[in-house]
């Protein structure tokens, strides 16, 4: 990487927040910290992250319930970090999506040495991208672009466009691309998806904007790219 990859760190226990700061910032990290299931949501969701460590007993929301929500809406990769060493605990996280279990406590230069194992693994995937017309939707970087022109979505922007494009020929209607693609506490209304929509459509501009169907009374159609 060209620069220093940044972990999320979800993690309320300060003893355990200090030493991970510290080990990962000397191992050549960035890091940035969430104390609370629903703020590293929040963060996950909005904000890019190479790769987010996230302890599974949290305040508010838990790192299960946090798995289950960004599961399908982005492709970072997650490392559960956790007390719970039960094997029911292993496996519900790796069947909500993690990519490593890591039990407390830990060894930083093993943690360390998972990170970089997984993040050189990443490095080495294909870019998921989809096209819609002339723009392509980069869904690990999570862009929108037409040729070297970032179109400027915002995150729920993205998470709107990116949800109707995975599902393209389907229609989806108000109420699941709201429980889909935009945060449980913020506005989820049809008029709130609707005015997403409109957004995303003068970012995109023509011909792409024309991919987006409305299907009155239902919701919206991508309609299917040509191989």
């Amino acid at each position: 990487m060209s620069k220093r990859p940044h972990i999320l760190i979800v993690e309320d226990d300060l003893g355990v927040v200090r030493g991970l700061v510290s080990g990962l910032q000397r191992a050549g990290f960035e890091t940035s910290l969430a104390m609370a299931g629903d703020e590293g949501l929040q963060r996950i969701l909005s904000e890019p992250f190479d790769l987010i460590l996230l302890d599974l007993m949290l305040p508010g929301r838990s790192g299960f319930e946090v798995l289950d929500a960004v599961r399908t809406r982005v492709s970072v990769p997650i490392i559960v970090v956790s007390a719970r060493t039960d094997l029911p605990a292993r496996l519900d996280s790796f069947r909500s999506g993690a990519v490593d279990f890591v039990p407390k406590p830990f060894f930083m230069e093993e943690l360390v040495a998972r990170i970089r194992a997984r993040l050189a693994l990443t490095d080495e995937s294909p870019r998921r991208e989809r096209a819609l017309a002339d723009v392509v939707l980069d869904l690990d970087a999570r862009v929108a672009r037409r040729g070297e022109v970032d179109l400027g979505l915002t995150a729920h922007e993205f998470n709107v466009l990116a949800f109707m494009r995975e599902r393209a020929g389907r229609v989806v209607t108000r109420g699941q691309i709201a429980d889909h693609a935009l945060p449980e506490s913020g506005e989820r209304s049809d008029r709130t998806v609707d005015s997403h929509v409109s957004r995303i459509r003068k970012k995109l501009g023509a011909p792409a904007a024309e991919r987006i169907e409305t299907v009155w009374g239902i919701g919206y159609r991508c309609a299917e790219e040509q191989p």
